[in-house]
């Protein structure tokens, strides 16, 4: 009985500790698979999160690359801003928090209720507010030291380094440069364009956290540096950009141009985008806010917030659109330089022997399409038929060209395509069928620019090809890219696509263009002392864009120079002119005579005077203060100006105009011998409403000067603006500049 009762002891002792064993095996086996689990399986998880448990990483900007125009001009730029941080865990007492939000609030701008709950977070790094400028540092620095002397808080707030985006020149270039958004991203134009490289890569201030969680104090992190981003150096001239807007922004005035304008400046040899003009624009600093202060208006006065909201949406992507390259519209008659240049490629005309009949209108299948001429122009030459835009003429070589022909020609002037332009949203054309297949009707109005859509940058790098000799060029807005330290990181190149057409060819165009421009004056690009080629546009629009029940037009010009061997080409397209001339030969061709006279010196094109232009070439007041009234009359009189004297003295005290101003040829300048008479005064007349010899007669009556810009050489010249307002006082002598526009137009 005692031995079974033992044995059955040692029995239950062995099961138990094998039970045991079985027990531990198993529950370190599980302890060891889950450990090895958490190691090698969710190892790099795991400590990535408890990385994360311990650390705090806070983005620090990078200082955003800056934009520069060709000559070096500033037009994008970050300038130094901060971002306030606050550490609320230091804050002991109620006191110091509501002090530490009322300052904060009043220097920042923000709810005092805001800044109060961020207070009181449990947090060594809490976000108070982005892009304070200088002036709020100024008193935040004070704040703080305010709070270390009165509340002994020295590590309650701190400034870190941020950036924010300034435009030195407003709306210059506005749909070419662009702008960023609040977290300096590029939003628009070169700004979203090159914006991995405008960017820079963002630093990093890793902080250290507690075993609760809450961030350590700022002596705990690390910095790590941002790398600033590239700078761009564009294409782009500021002061061709200026010059090009001044003139077709009062333009738009002048003629109540509906539906805006674009303007592009090319150099025709590689592309360079000189200046490229959407006017009608916004401020780049004020993005959001709408430019047109009619718009706004009518915004305003919506009460339905939903499509209040829809109509300021839709006027923001208005103002930030840039018709140079987003727009499509037909052509017009500056599409015959791209006809032309077709046929005598293909050798179907002979520019000295081909002549084409216009009777006032064609027959083409079933249909009458008209000349603008309704009696007809006759027989006429090649060159005649481009000076008089004659549409029957262009249906006559377009047929002969051939459909076929004309679709390859269209595609290797690069219509067909992108021109790949290094800006965001460009259109692509429309064609009367994607595989180039075109009826009679169709290619007889395409001849003439009708029926086809095209965006301003396709048309203005077909006729640089022509203008160049041929060669079709890829045309661009950045130049060279940099980084941070100068160093040149990437440069564009000129970049010839193809061989289009012959030099011979070109040349052909050229000379009947530029006798286009002298036979028809301004109204066709003519710029005195200068060779120039030009083509007026006038075509008609699809639909009725501002609702006046009546038809829509597009005035354009494209002109180049100098025509014997021409380095920069200009296109102008204005969108709807409200007024009572259409014609681009009116209403788009004097704003290229005015900007070309302005910017061919500046660009250094060497001036051509005919003996003629020399004879009407505006003279140079000399020096005359000082000498006696004798001296300046004989200077004068070599400087081919007519001196009046005023006063009873000896000598010259002072004179009108003043020294280095020109003065119109065989003008007057005022001497003035003694104070007395140099106080004297006259009243500026008005001058607008009047021909030239009318205008000139007025002026002259008052002792003032007349200055002339614009179309005056045209018959029916009428002057339309005076740079100085009627009624103002100023001295005899004084230059008066009077633009006048033609009333009527070279019909295309």
């Amino acid at each position: 009985m005692i031995k079974s009762e033992k044995g059955a002891k040692q029995k239950l002792g062995q099961r138990t500790v094998v039970l045991l064993s079985i027990i531990l095996i198993v529950g370190f086996g599980a302890v060891i698979a889950r450990i090895a689990y958490l190691q090698l399986v969710k190892g790099e998880e795991l400590s990535q999160k408890a990385v994360e448990q311990q650390l705090h990483d806070t983005e620090i900007s990078a200082k955003r690359g800056t934009i520069y125009d060709r000559t070096g001009k500033v037009l994008a730029q970050s300038a130094s801003v901060w971002r306030v941080v606050m550490a609320p865990a230091n804050f002991k007492t109620d006191e110091q928090r509501k002090v530490t939000a009322k300052g904060l609030s009043e220097i920042l701008d923000l709810d005092y209720d805001d800044v109060l709950e961020l207070t009181k977070q449990n947090s060594y790094y809490v976000n108070v507010k982005r892009k304070v400028e200088s002036a709020e540092r100024k008193k935040l620095l004070k704040l703080m030291d305010t709070l270390k002397e009165k509340y002994e808080l020295s590590n309650v707030i701190d400034l870190l380094d941020d950036y924010k985006r300034y435009y030195p020149y407003n709306e210059l270039a506005s749909s070419v440069i662009g702008f960023t958004g609040s977290d300096d991203q590029g939003l628009s134009g070169i700004e979203y364009q090159y914006d991995d490289y405008l960017s820079g890569t963002s630093g990093r201030l890793v902080s250290a956290k507690n075993s609760r969680g809450t961030d350590m104090p700022f002596d705990y992190e690390q910095n790590v540096a941002a790398e600033d981003g590239h700078d761009l150096v564009l294409t782009i001239d500021e002061t061709c950009q200026s010059v090009l807007e001044k003139y077709m922004t009062q333009n738009i005035i002048d003629f109540g141009v509906y539906n805006r304008a674009c303007g592009i400046l090319m150099d025709v040899t590689n592309g360079d985008i000189l200046s490229m003009a959407t006017v009608g624009g916004f401020n780049l600093n004020d993005p959001y806010t709408i430019a047109d202060k009619e718009k706004r208006k009518e915004i305003k006065a919506i009460k339905d917030k939903t499509k209040k909201q829809k109509a300021y949406n839709e006027a923001l992507q208005e103002q930030w659109r840039n018709k140079a390259i987003s727009d499509t519209y037909y052509p017009g008659s500056v599409f015959k330089i791209i006809t032309s240049a077709m046929a005598l490629q293909e050798n179907v005309i002979d520019a000295d022997t081909s002549t084409f009949y216009c009777s006032g209108s064609m027959k083409v299948a079933d249909k009458e399409i008209g000349c603008h001429n309704l009696s007809g122009h006759g027989t006429q030459t090649f060159e005649q038929a481009i000076i008089n835009s004659c549409n029957p003429a262009f249906m006559q070589i377009g047929e002969k060209v051939g459909a076929e022909k004309y679709w390859e020609y269209y595609q290797a002037f690069g219509f067909s395509e992108l021109t790949g332009i290094d800006l965001p949203g460009e259109s692509e054309d429309i064609f009367f069928s994607e595989d180039g297949s075109m009826q009679v009707v169709d290619l007889a109005v395409a001849s003439f620019g009708q029926g086809i859509s095209i965006t301003p940058i396709q048309m203005i790098t077909a006729v640089s090809t022509v203008a160049n000799g041929g060669n079709l060029v890829q045309p661009h807005i950045v130049k060279q890219i940099k980084d941070a330290d100068g160093n040149v990181v990437k440069n564009f190149d000129n970049t010839v696509k193809r061989k289009v057409v012959s030099e011979d060819v070109t040349k052909t165009i050229n000379k009947c263009l530029e006798d286009n421009a002298i036979q028809n004056g301004v109204k066709c690009g003519y710029v005195a002392g200068y060779r120039v080629a030009g083509k007026t546009g006038t075509s008609e629009k699809l639909y009725d864009s501002n609702g006046d029940g009546e038809e829509d037009y597009i005035s354009s010009f494209v002109g180049y120079a100098p025509a014997d061997d021409p380095k920069y080409a200009m296109l102008l397209f204005f969108d709807t002119p409200t007024g009572d001339n259409y014609y681009g030969s009116v209403v788009a061709a004097p704003v290229f005579s005015e900007v070309m006279e302005e910017l061919l010196p500046y660009l250094e094109v060497e001036t051509e005077y005919t003996d003629e232009e020399l004879e009407n070439l505006d003279a140079v007041a000399g020096t005359y203060t000082g000498l006696t009234v004798e001296q300046a009359q004989q200077q004068a009189e070599q400087d081919n100006i007519i001196a009046v004297v005023k006063g009873n003295g000896d000598k010259v005290v002072a004179q009108v105009p003043e020294a280095g101003s020109t003065v119109p040829n065989g003008g007057t300048v005022v001497l003035y011998t003694d104070k007395e008479s140099a106080t004297q005064t006259v009243e500026i007349p008005n001058l607008v409403g009047y021909s030239l010899s009318e205008a000139n007669e007025i002026a002259a009556q008052c002792g003032l000067n007349l200055s002339v810009k614009g179309a005056s050489t045209a018959s029916d010249a009428i002057s339309t603006q005076q740079s100085l307002a009627e009624g103002t006082k100023v001295a005899e002598g004084t230059v008066v500049t009077v633009t006048f526009s033609a009333q009527t137009g070279v019909a295309d």
